[in-house]
């Protein structure tokens, strides 16, 4: 956890880089981001316009998540997957309350997402704490 440094476009940036970095070496994940992205520092550089968009209202994104989201090969366990990564590197990279504010984020961001593409959870409700990892 990083206490120190403030919550701006440059902490989400180190968030955004991390977290692929985890995402890129992730079996389950990896594959399915490998497939998907042609670009990776233009990837992060979306992303992290796009956390920056949704946590600091910097209005910088212009994109439409669901419609990028469609034409890959996406289940609802790569969604819960994905929220234990982003939670871990949250907790890693940001100061508790900033980390909790994001998770908040990517969770209600994530359940959209889920509904939209209409995937359903397997085995557990989006949301609920993946065991072993805290929140």
């Amino acid at each position: 956890m990083n206490s120190a440094a403030p919550f701006d476009e440059s902490a989400i940036a180190t968030v955004v880089d991390r977290f692929y970095e985890k995402v890129r070496r992730d079996p389950q994940l990896g594959p399915v981001f490998d497939a998907a992205v042609r670009d990776w520092d233009e990837h992060k550089r979306l992303l992290t316009s796009f956390w920056a968009s949704v946590a600091l209202r910097a209005s910088s994104y212009r994109g439409n998540p669901m419609a990028a989201h469609r034409p890959h090969p996406i289940r609802a366990e790569h969604f819960d997957r994905w929220l234990a990564l982003w939670r871990e590197t949250c907790m890693e990279e940001l100061d508790e309350a900033d980390a909790a504010q994001m998770l908040e984020y990517a969770e209600r961001i994530g359940r959209s997402l889920k509904l939209g593409l209409g995937l359903h959870p397997q085995s557990r409700p989006f949301g609920v704490p993946i065991v072993g990892i805290e929140r």
